[in-house]
């Protein structure tokens, strides 16, 4: 596929289709990993605030489409394209292959409950609009006033590597860190 221009899908259904096509050329199911490849490739394509919308809106057309749109959710489509996005900022490999390589926790489903309650995650609020985290920050700093994503780069000492090294209980490759107790 011809890539657009960045921050400009032709629609928001025809992009996400396009990237569906990209994904599942090279897969034989659609699985977490195949979901953060379709994330990424968004997200290189039309950066982080167009990838939102067009994730978010394929999904929950596709949840439509399948007949149960419940499983649509609001604030975990929003927080995987933010974390992917800011994995992307930091790493700019042309693979995904090479980026997953470089960023294995993006490959545990189980990432976000380093940030949010389960609790919160499955109440209303969170299933249909954004609910920031409730655990821990996101590992970027928050814009002052507008709630918008500083795209600055980060200190040292908030790399990804760092990022996950802070988390208790979970090292970089999204597995339990056995150096740390309960």
């Amino acid at each position: 596929m011809t890539p657009l221009a960045r921050g400009t899908p032709a629609s928001s259904a025809a992009g996400f289709e396009a990237l569906m096509a990209d994904v599942m050329a090279t897969a034989d199911r659609f699985g977490h990993r195949e979901h953060v490849h379709l994330t990424w490739l968004a997200v290189r394509r039309y950066g982080v605030p167009a990838a939102v919308a067009l994730v978010s809106d394929g999904i929950q057309r596709t949840a439509r489409y399948a007949g149960a749109p419940q499983k649509y959710h609001a604030t975990v489509s929003r927080a995987w394209v933010e974390l992917v996005g800011h994995h992307t900022a930091d790493q700019r490999d042309d693979d995904f292959t090479a980026f997953a390589e470089h960023h294995p926790a993006l490959l545990d489903k189980r990432l976000l409950t380093r940030f949010y309650r389960p609790a919160t995650l499955a109440g209303a609020p969170a299933r249909t609009g954004w609910v920031e985290p409730d655990l821990a920050p996101f590992p970027w700093p928050r814009a002052p006033t507008s709630g918008a994503r500083n795209t600055e780069p980060l200190p040292p000492a908030r790399t990804p590597s760092a990022m996950y090294r802070a988390l208790p209980h979970l090292s970089e490759t999204g597995t339990r860190d056995e150096r740390h107790s309960d």
